[in-house]
């Protein structure tokens, strides 16, 4: 499954620049507007696939845990000591 989602976020993230591109360096007319929505569509896709995949990667290990704590929970385990 990760495979397929890498896979959809290389084509997204490649839909977004050459999208994006063509609404940056286009004229007018309707097709700007279709270049725009792909391109955003691409964004968004590529986002979430990339979002998902970091979750995956420390999910599995893959990644290296955070090394901070959460502000939250820094307050919480000092509460006591005052």
């Amino acid at each position: 499954m990760a495979k397929l989602v890498v896979v959809l976020n290389v084509v997204a993230w490649s839909g977004f620049w050459a999208f994006g591109y063509l609404v940056l360096s286009g004229g007018d007319g309707g097709s700007m507007d279709v270049a725009a929505l792909l391109a955003a569509v691409g964004a968004g896709l590529g986002l979430r696939t990339w979002v998902w995949l970091v979750g995956q990667s420390r999910a599995t290990g893959h990644a290296p845990a955070p090394t901070r704590v959460c502000p939250d929970e820094d307050l919480r385990r000092n509460e006591g000591a005052i």
